[in-house]
């Protein structure tokens, strides 16, 4: 009896020992793992923070390309065109602008007072553009004269012009847009000033001009 009490005391003993060296390891590998998380996520972090300060020291570029630079110089260009084909139309001294980019700090600023200046430009050769000198005088002819949109050959628009004045006076307009009734009426106007500014005054109209009182 006492051997069979002594058998089951030492059987006990050893199913404690095997159990806490079972504990024992299992702590053993489960906190390594804890302490490569925290490293990992303090990485992570000092990484992270890291980042944000360069991205804060560095500051953005002002002469980059931007959708709103982009849309100012569509603008500009657009004005431009318009500013120098009304000032050739004329006859006018072909504009151009005074500042350059080294005047500015930013590509925005730049963009900005270049699409401003084109716009005056712009407007001012467009005011020349449906003004010319005689309009008055031109108007009165268009009145005895025709349509600004009469087609019939051989006498076109709103002034009669026929090929040979036209190819004469407004030959790129001949080119680009076709015979004279295409023309905008200030248009057709400035060609005819082109030939009153030749010599020819008011005679290539005798009849009309005449009516009006100017021969």
């Amino acid at each position: 009896m006492k051997s069979l009490r002594a058998g089951v005391l030492v059987l006990a003993t050893v199913i404690g020992l095997v159990s806490a060296q079972g504990a024992l390891g299992q702590e053993g590998a489960t906190e390594p793992t804890t302490t490569e998380t925290t490293t990992t996520e303090a990485t992570t972090e000092t990484t992270t923070t890291a980042t944000t300060e360069t991205s804060a020291d560095v500051a953005p570029d002002p002469w980059a390309e931007t959708a709103k630079t982009r849309h100012l110089k569509e603008r500009a260009l657009r004005r431009r065109h318009v500013a120098r084909r009304l000032s050739k139309l004329t006859r006018h001294a072909r504009p151009t602008v005074n500042r350059t980019k080294a005047d500015f700090d930013s590509l925005l600023r730049y963009r900005v007072w270049l699409r401003d200046a084109w716009r005056i430009r712009a407007e001012r050769a467009r005011r020349r553009a449906h003004h010319p000198p005689h309009l008055a005088e031109w108007r009165c002819i268009h009145r005895w004269e025709g349509s600004w949109k009469d087609p019939n050959s051989p006498y076109y628009g709103g002034l009669q012009m026929d090929i040979a004045f036209q190819r004469a006076y407004g030959p790129r307009l001949l080119r680009h847009k076709g015979t004279a009734n295409h023309w905008a009426p200030y248009e057709q106007m400035w060609i005819a000033e082109r030939a009153f500014r030749a010599g020819r005054g008011f005679y290539p109209w005798p009849l009309t001009a005449r009516r009006c009182g100017l021969i």
